[in-house]
């Protein structure tokens, strides 16, 4: 029977990336989204073009009782979870002293509880299934830090803690846990950023362009196949940052 995955946050950027390279794969993928549902139609409009066929659910995964309708239902389908891509996430950009409580929290639960949550939900099946791979998305400023993104620095540096520990707990039932840190990728994310901004970025990175949300696909893709790589954190940023 082939794969099944859950990746979060799947309807646009990197999500939809990783969806759409996962799906091509024979993998059957459930496509998460919460505010974006025409995305998240398209998507599947836009593959079933190519015989493929994807699931889409409509999920708050930073609330427990909708990750556990979303992990509730695809078990109901298909009996089983292989993978789970902990991509939702959402951004911040303020100074330190101007963070407010709610904003801290908002970035946490979304960022870190989410990936928290999932992961708590989808673990107990794949111990049973004595197999099972986790790749979380978290950011070059979890390890770098960011300048005026102190909560979204947390919450990735969160994600990133939480992948080693987790590998070395969940090592012995076979099931392998790593983060992709991706420095800066063209998505909406990161329209913010002027073009005179993108260009000084490019001029920063050895590679001298900025990324796309394939080339952190081709990372997860890569995770899924591989069988000896866990509790690693792995940063593609085109050398923007070298650690």
């Amino acid at each position: 029977m082939e794969k099944v995955t859950i990746v979060t946050g799947g309807s646009r950027g990197i999500g939809k990336a990783i969806v759409q390279t996962l799906a091509r794969e024979n993998i059957k993928v459930i496509a998460n989204y919460n505010h974006s549902e025409e995305k998240a139609k398209q998507l599947k409009k836009d593959l079933e073009k190519e015989n493929i066929q994807i699931d889409i659910f409509k999920a708050d995964v930073s609330k427990r009782e909708e990750v556990k309708k979303l992990v509730n239902e695809t078990i109901k389908k298909y009996g089983k979870i292989d993978i789970l891509i902990n991509n939702a996430g959402i951004d911040q950009e303020k100074l330190f002293q101007d963070i407010t409580d709610e904003d801290w929290n908002d970035v946490i639960k979304v960022n870190l509880y989410s990936a928290f949550c999932m992961t708590q939900e989808v673990v107990k099946y794949m111990i049973n299934q004595k197999q099972g791979c986790i790749i979380n998305i978290s950011s070059i400023y979890g390890i770098n830090g960011g300048s005026c993104a102190v909560a979204y620095s947390a919450s990735k540096a969160g994600v990133d803690g939480m992948t080693k520990a987790l590998a070395k707990e969940l090592g012995p039932s076979n099931i392998r846990v790593n983060s992709i840190a991706p420095g800066y990728i063209d998505t909406d994310m990161n329209e913010k950023y002027s073009k005179e901004e993108i260009e000084e970025i490019k001029e920063e990175t050895p590679l001298e362009r900025i990324g796309k949300p394939e080339d952190i696909a081709k990372c997860v893709k890569w995770l899924v196949e591989d069988e000896f790589t866990t509790g690693q954190v792995i940063s593609i940023n085109g050398g923007w940052v070298i650690t």
